[in-house]
């Protein structure tokens, strides 16, 4: 019987999608094996990064001109006030914020990893899904008027787009972490449109070390993300600064005190952020609801102060381009650390850099009123609010070469630049030696991670005493008598011997060569009980090597016995600390060379046998 419909069906046709030429298997080997297709891959994911960040940056405006009666050229922070009506609008971003956090919280157990902590702990590794939920949460916050802003969606998008392309081509953890910095470099060059700001955010903050192997990929990507900036037009303009007097060496001693000042305020905004979170816990406020009553808050305070809305551009523009009072400026200084925390802490999804910049340059220029007249030296308004912008963003986000970078391509004065790096420096120090935490570790500290940067520590948690110990354990139960033991065990079969009792319980380590002693006490009472040693030191195979090392420091132990937990004490094995020393040695060795760029010698024989 003739089946007609195979007859009439013709040839399958082959769609062309991103993931089918990713998993191409020619494509993976030469990108592994070769840096010029990784370079171009960078780039590839830079321009990626430039399209998503003008996208999100056109629907952020589209929102601000819908719900703000603006045009798409106007800023929301630069309106002069606001209606009735629009005091809402805030409470219902955050009702929309607070119902998808929910949703998320119901279809997910796992959660949202950003690109800091995905290559800190996780080799690279950032769920794309995850990425875009974070996206949207981030424009719903900055389109509908809360006080944060966009970048934090920025890089995450860049990031979670590059994690994706690594994964799909089977990279290297290494190589992986490097593209996932290059995505956010290249978010960050987009938006700001400066491209060194963007490579060095990618080193400083993503990557978490700057060498040589890094540089290409990563200046790629920002340069092929500012250039879909311009021809997508969407390259902003954002930092308009004054002509600059001409600066001296003498010039640099009243900004030091600025970026000490601009260290002390960045802790005080990151703990208040942290302060208004508690309360709204403390409240027992569903957290479904707690958007809605921040964005409340916020809309209220933005009828009075409407410069606080949003992440702040056009209020940058006019405080560097005009001059305020002294009250005026502090007014709107507590009303945009007021505004920004309470974004933050009740739940809104965005983040605290272009906010930064802005409290930074009232900062400075209310430095210059107040610590202007009892200097030596003369404070000028404008380089003290680009200073004073530079030094709180560095103590609050992290980064003293990004930002200064942000100050030279923006002011094209490389004296200014010299002052914001020595003060920035400043702000680094103190908030390193008073906090530890940039605001992105800050918040993953809370969370219960105890990173501070994204150096990649991921492959410290995976090497666990479960993984080095030794499974053919000598055991003997107890009660035995010392005879016994050494029929058992004859000098010179084993160093250490474990022992447990009836139940299969831990009870101590007997060194061999102990049992052989000739001591009068020890023959008199037969038995191995007095030998026993490290009886409640034990290890677990979760630990990781540096808890190890330091049990192992604490004991002064060439060995101890590796148990399933502290209740059962079921023994499972022996680790040695010479072997955890090595095994954390190669370790250690293998990310430093993956981190500058170097091959192993797995790595290179591999190759070569390929070739």
């Amino acid at each position: 019987m003739t089946n007609h419909g195979a007859l009439t069906r013709g040839p399958a046709v082959k769609t062309f999608s991103p993931a089918r030429l990713l998993n191409h298997p020619r494509l993976q080997v030469l990108i592994r094996r070769r840096e010029i297709p990784f370079v171009m891959l960078a780039a590839v994911v830079g321009a990626a990064s430039g399209v998503v960040v003008s996208a999100m940056g056109l629907i952020a405006k589209l929102l601000h001109s819908l719900l703000f009666d603006i045009t798409l050229e106007e800023s929301l922070s630069a309106m002069s006030g606001l209606e009735a009506r629009q005091v809402l609008i805030p409470a219902v971003g955050g009702g929309l914020v607070g119902l998808s956090a929910w949703l998320v919280s119901r279809y997910r157990t796992t959660h949202l990893v950003d690109p800091i902590e995905a290559n800190a702990l996780h080799g690279g590794r950032l769920s794309l899904s995850d990425s875009m939920i974070v996206g949207v949460q981030t424009l719903l916050s900055n389109g509908f008027g809360a006080s944060v802003g966009l970048e934090a969606g920025y890089t995450q998008m860049g990031s979670g787009i590059a994690s994706w392309a690594a994964r799909r081509l089977n990279l290297r953890r290494s190589d992986v972490r490097v593209l996932v910095g290059c995505g956010a470099a290249g978010a960050i060059a987009c938006a700001f449109n400066a491209p060194f700001t963007g490579a060095f955010y990618g080193f400083e903050l993503i990557i978490g070390v700057y060498s040589i192997a890094t540089v290409a990929p990563v200046m790629a990507a920002t340069l092929a993300a500012v250039l879909v900036g311009h021809v997508l037009q969407s390259a902003p303009a954002l930092i308009d600064v004054p002509p600059v007097p001409e600066l001296r060496a003498a010039d640099y001693f009243p900004f030091l005190i600025l970026g000490v000042v601009a260290g002390g305020v960045s802790v005080g905004v990151m703990r208040l952020v942290t302060l208004v979170e508690r309360i709204f816990v403390a409240t027992g406020c569903p957290p479904i609801f707690r958007p809605a009553i921040g964005g409340l808050a916020v809309g209220a305070i933005g009828f009075f102060v409407p410069q606080v809305l949003s992440a702040g551009h056009g209020a940058l523009h006019i405080q560097l381009e005009t001059g305020l009072g002294l009250g005026m400026l502090a007014l709107l200084f507590a009303a945009k650390v007021a505004a920004s925390a309470i974004s933050l802490g009740s739940g809104f999804r965005g983040g605290l850099f272009f906010a930064s910049l802005l409290l930074g340059a009232l900062l400075g220029k209310i430095f210059a009123i107040v610590a202007g007249p009892i200097m030596p030296l003369a404070v000028d308004p404008v380089v003290s609010a680009i200073v004073g912008m530079a030094s709180l963003a560095v103590g609050i986000v992290g980064g003293p070469l990004t930002i200064t970078f942000l100050a030279l391509e923006t002011t094209g004065d490389l004296a200014i630049s010299g002052i914001v790096l020595t003060a920035s420096i400043m702000a680094a120090i103190v908030v390193r030696q008073t906090f530890g935490y940039s605001f992105s570790t800050w918040r993953l500290h809370l969370r219960g991670e105890t990173i501070r940067s994204a150096q990649d520590v991921g492959w410290l948690r995976s090497l666990t005493v479960g993984r080095m110990m030794r499974r053919d354990v000598k055991t003997i139960q107890i009660p035995a008598t010392l005879a016994e033991f050494r029929r058992k065990f004859p000098l010179g079969s084993a160093q250490r011997v474990v022992a447990a009792d009836e139940t299969g319980r831990y009870a101590g380590i007997v060194l061999v060569p102990e049992a052989y002693a000739s001591d009068a006490a020890l023959e008199a009472t037969d038995s191995i009980a007095p030998l026993l040693r490290y009886r409640d030191d034990m290890l677990v195979p979760a630990m990781n090597v540096k808890e190890a090392a330091s049990i192992f420091d604490q004991t002064q132990s060439e060995e101890l016995a590796v148990v399933d937990n502290a209740q059962n004490r079921k023994v499972l094995g022996l680790l040695t600390e010479s072997h955890l020393l090595r095994r954390y040695s190669e370790e250690l060795d293998k990310a430093h060379r993956g981190a500058l760029g170097e091959e192993t010698v797995n790595e290179s024989v591999g190759k070569e046998r390929r070739a």
